[in-house]
């Protein structure tokens, strides 16, 4: 059985639990942190070319845009609990550490006071002032110990930060069409193989695995305001809402129908 449970807690953050027995990720990414703890078997990833095994007691740390996939390790499936934390959320929370330095880290002591955190958090949900208290400390005290501030010259110095920024935009303004590579070298000014290979050099990730991530991030703002999912489907340009399923479960793990119940803090199976 695939199992998940979503649960707004406060500041755009969302709570999701998931116990997945064979469900696999395909590669996608977020446009904000995510980060969490496994909490049973072994939660197996894909992140920026290298492989990696969490296990219980251990942190899963994505930046935003991070490209990653995800299955089980062995048969018996994995569980684990995960934030989801709008970028400027956590920038607000610190001055100095903004990004995490590994997609993994083995840190039973912090894990622990996460799943902790979490319960609390999920129970009590009204107490807004306490729950933005008690993030803000522990997101603090996270990067403090598994951040690091983006090093000088990093990123895609090679053609310049600014053109493949240019891509990005293109993309989220025209991610409801049907781009094409031709598309994103004209906006950039590159070769069609240039502009690929600058691409997925920067950011670790094709300009397409980012497309997706930006359709499923706007399918999720439709479906919170209660756009039919026919119609999310189409707007966020997908071919039909077969092919929304398809690419939101493999970036969320839950399909939108599934997803959709989160709003009545409902449990769901995939």
């Amino acid at each position: 059985m695939n199992q998940a449970i979503f649960g707004a807690l406060t500041n755009g953050v969302t709570l999701m639990r998931a116990d997945f027995s064979d469900h696999a990720f395909e590669r996608h990414s977020h446009d904000c942190f995510a980060l969490g703890a496994t909490t049973y078997g072994i939660q197996r990833f894909r992140c920026k070319g290298r492989q990696y095994d969490s296990r219980p007691g251990d942190l899963v740390l994505f930046n935003p845009d991070d490209d990653h996939d995800g299955c089980r390790g062995t048969a018996d499936g994995f569980r684990y609990t995960m934030w989801y934390v709008p970028a400027a959320f956590v920038a607000s929370c610190v001055d100095g550490k903004r990004y995490f330095a590994k997609p993994h880290a083995a840190d039973r002591q912090l894990a622990e006071a996460f799943g902790a955190l979490s319960a609390s958090l999920a129970q009590t949900p009204a107490e807004s002032l306490r729950a933005e208290t008690l993030m803000r400390a522990f997101l603090g005290t996270m990067l403090a110990r598994h951040g690091e501030r983006p090093q000088a010259g990093a990123g895609p110095a090679a053609i310049g930060a600014a053109t493949l920024a240019r891509v990005k935009d293109h993309i989220r303004t025209y991610y409801a069409h049907d781009i094409t590579v031709s598309d994103l070298a004209l906006a950039a000014g590159l070769s069609r193989a240039h502009l690929t290979r600058a691409f997925t050099a920067a950011y670790h990730m094709p300009p397409h695995v980012y497309l997706n991530a930006v359709r499923v991030a706007q399918a999720q703002a439709l479906i919170r305001r209660g756009t039919p999912l026919a119609a999310v489907a189409l707007e966020c340009g997908f071919a039909d809402q077969s092919h929304l399923t398809r690419r939101f479960k493999g970036s969320v793990g839950v399909t939108p129908s599934a997803w959709q119940r989160m709003q009545r803090g409902a449990a769901f199976t995939s």
